[in-house]
């Protein structure tokens, strides 16, 4: 028997399992990632996922937490 046919590399995924996209901006709130570019994740090259990743700790900062209930009605 081959094993071979069993064993595959992993791909390297930033997903940490929180898959919600952001309402404004269309990124994940746990990756980062676009909903277009989680869908083609599997199909990316290696260098396209790394060139990705590379720019997501960038895109974190355009999740701003929102505020709800009283607090995000009150008048500022």
């Amino acid at each position: 028997m081959n094993d071979d046919l069993w064993r595959r590399d992993e791909i390297e995924s930033p997903c940490v399992k929180i898959c919600v996209l952001h309402p404004v901006e269309k990124i994940c709130i746990g990756c980062h990632r676009s909903g277009a570019e989680i869908g083609a994740w599997s199909l990316m090259t290696p260098e396209a996922r790394q060139a990705i990743m590379a720019e997501l700790p960038s895109r974190a900062s355009k999740l701003v937490q929102r505020r709800g209930g009283r607090a995000g009605r009150r008048e500022g």
